[in-house]
């Protein structure tokens, strides 16, 4: 009886071996699959003598290739000029603003690292996106994957655990889509609009647009004016940041412009076209709506999006609005045209998504807010339309508190700017955000150059718009304030609650960061009038209204009320 029994465990024990050591073979060979799967193959580029090239440096921060250049105008901006193959584009763009590229990884690392502090979840993470992305390559066309190659030669060389530097670029330009997807996204909350004839003072069209896209203050430190001569298709001009080939605001010589909008969205199943590709690929190859419709409508995308597409061709803009599933054009057929994180148009402007995000989301009141400035304002001019891209009111000029996601203006953009596409002008703010002069740039004399001319700016100072004067307030220096008090409250250190509120009184987030601060410190009295006066606010969204409904019960809960 006693042998059958220790048969029978041994058996049993033979069998959890059996199961266990499928089970670990089953995980190794998951991660030899990820591993594979997240290496990129490399494009095929026969000729790489681009690599030999050799920058000149005219000063610390001003360099030359040839007819290439790159410089720190004394706005604060950097001005780039790149021309050539796609490859070589690559390659002398990585070679010119090689610092940047470097700079610009370092802080994203750190930025996600600060936001995913496990190193297991990170590498995790790193095997996730690689997995997700491993089609990538597959939805990009040719020309745009050299010239990420050839960029890549300039990519830091301290980030190999987390891919290969052609990798991590292609993944990279990948990121907004990836974010917006996986987040619900709301560290993208864009604001454009346009208008033309009859609301136009001189009748052309004029577009503005502010690019609320944040990922700390670091990021938007070193912004990039480039200027593209490609080998084909049209030259043009868009505002970017190191490492960064993709469009999310630029002008073609053409005056044909194209802004990127994000709106709700589904979780993806697999990897597309990422919407700054797409928007690059409009600006570089299209001259009027159509052709821009075109190259959206051919290109499958794995988000939601909005791009504003003005035309000088046409003397107007519309809304090409895209989503993984469909399309669709929203012509206002009026003389002016608004656009925030929601769809206008007849089709998609009807789905359950789209819905929930016009009564949940600030973009519907964001948008409200936009058409009574536009209204007030008319008709429209350049300087107009910087003064509606600051506005940092609401409805009917209520006081809303400073960084509220329903203002036009929450003090956080990357960067705004304004194109005349006729004249083939463009606008483009300095920080902080859109608070700074807007430097003008005339595109038909930038690429009338022929090489870089150092002893003058490359920018048209005569037509620079001045700074905004709330730069010098109190209120400015308050916000700044509540800055720094929220961002100590969010690392864990002891801050008066009172003097945050103090710092920007009218902000209904004030008083939810008060009172989750005092809430985690038991405090349940006056956490519930934190909560409670929040509501007495005008409060961005809905989830975040929810957030406050719940504390407050839970006040109740803990306090015995």
């Amino acid at each position: 009886m006693k042998t059958k029994k220790r048969s029978g465990w041994r058996k049993l024990g033979r069998i959890l071996l059996f199961i266990l050591g499928g089970f670990l073979l089953l995980i190794v060979g998951l991660c030899i699959y990820l591993v594979a799967v997240s290496n990129m193959e490399l494009p095929k580029v026969a000729d790489q003598s681009a690599l030999n090239l050799q920058r000149k440096n005219i000063d610390s921060t001003c360099y030359t290739i040839g007819n290439n250049w790159f410089r720190k105008s004394n706005s604060g901006l950097y001005e780039m000029y790149v021309e050539g193959t796609p490859f070589e584009r690559g390659v002398i763009n990585g070679k010119l603003s090689g610092e940047l590229i470097r700079s610009q990884e370092d802080i994203f690392v750190a930025q996600f690292s600060k936001m995913v502090p496990s190193t297991t979840y990170l590498h995790f993470l790193k095997y996730f996106i690689g997995w997700f992305n491993r089609d990538l390559p597959d939805h990009v066309q040719d020309e745009f994957k050299q010239e990420i190659y050839g960029e890549s030669f300039s990519a830091s060389p301290n980030y190999d655990y987390i891919g290969t530097n052609y990798a991590r670029l292609m993944n990279y330009h990948a990121a907004h889509d990836i974010g917006h997807a996986l987040q619900g996204m709301m560290l993208v909350g864009c604001t454009s609009f346009g208008t033309w004839n009859t609301d136009s003072a001189d009748s052309s069209l004029i577009i503005g647009r502010n690019f609320d896209f944040y990922m700390g203050d670091d990021f938007a430190r070193d912004k990039m004016v480039v200027f593209y001569n490609p080998s084909a298709g049209h030259k043009f001009m868009f505002v970017t940041w190191g490492g960064f080939t993709g469009v999310v605001s630029g002008m073609n010589e053409e005056g044909l412009t194209v802004t990127i909008n994000a709106a709700k969205t589904s979780v993806p199943t697999g990897a597309a076209t990422p919407v700054s590709l797409v928007a690059r690929e409009i600006l570089q190859y299209a001259k009027n709506i159509d052709e821009a419709t075109k190259i959206a409508k051919s290109r499958k995308m794995f988000v939601s999006e909005s791009f504003l597409v003005g035309s000088a061709n046409d003397n107007k803009a519309v809304v090409i609005e895209k989503t993984p599933e469909g399309m669709d054009i929203y012509d206002p057929k009026e003389n002016f045209i608004t656009c925030t994180n929601h769809f206008q148009g007849p089709e998609l402007g009807k789905l359950s998504s789209n819905l929930q995000q016009v009564n949940e989301s600030a973009s519907s009141y964001r948008y409200e807010r936009l058409r009574e400035l536009l209204k007030e304002k008319s008709p429209n001019t350049p300087q107009k339309t910087v003064e509606i891209l600051r506005d940092r009111g609401g409805l009917h000029n209520e006081d809303i508190g400073l960084g509220n996601e329903k203002a036009i203006n929450q003090l956080i953009a990357h960067h705004a700017i304004v194109f005349e596409p006729k004249k083939r002008m463009v606008w483009v703010s300095t920080s902080p955000w859109q608070l700074g002069q807007f430097v003008a740039y005339d595109l038909k004399k930038v690429f009338e150059m022929k090489g870089l001319e150092t002893d003058h700016e490359i920018y048209d100072s005569a037509q620079t718009i001045a700074a905004d004067t709330f730069l010098l307030t109190k209120a400015y220096q308050d916000f700044n304030t509540y800055r720094q008090l929220r961002d100590q409250m969010k690392d864990g250190k002891e801050v008066d609650p009172d003097a945050l509120i103090a710092a920007n009184p009218q902000y209904y987030h004030s008083y939810v960061l008060a009172g989750d601060y005092t809430f985690k410190k038991k405090n349940y009295s006056a956490a519930k009038k934190y909560y409670e006066t929040a509501l007495t606010k005008v409060i961005a969204t809905k989830g975040e209204e929810n957030h406050i409904r719940k504390q407050l019960e839970l006040c109740n809960t803990k306090s015995g009320k």
